[in-house]
């Protein structure tokens, strides 16, 4: 079994169901993404009309840092919720969830 599909089963990971995500938070992201979408279209249009590059180039940093502020708002309530219901246990699934948090804490910083 692969590293996420026993990450998984096991309550996190890729393929995991979200646990304890608050309703205000999801509907604020989901917001944020739409908005996001919104942007990346505004984009393509921008390519397709031969607008200017440097305008082009602003707005996907824009758009960069947008996503980034969705990945910082999931990574909270990974935090508040996941995290600290595995760091409840002293067997391996606590030992996994400070591995998954390393590595996001990494992505999110590069």
């Amino acid at each position: 079994m692969n590293r996420g599909a026993t990450a998984a089963r096991d309550g996190f990971g890729p393929g995991a169901h979200a646990a304890g995500v608050d309703p205000g938070i999801k509907a604020a992201n989901l917001k944020h993404l739409k908005r996001i979408e919104g942007q990346v279209r505004g984009i393509a249009a921008m390519i397709e009309e031969d607008r200017y590059c440097a305008d082009i180039i602003q707005q996907c940093a824009a758009v960069q840092e947008s996503l980034r502020s969705v990945a910082k708002n999931l990574y909270r309530n990974h935090l508040q919720h996941c995290a600290v219901r595995s760091m409840h246990d002293p067997g391996p699934e606590r030992d996994r969830m400070i591995e998954e948090l390393l590595e996001l804490s990494n992505r999110l910083t590069r």
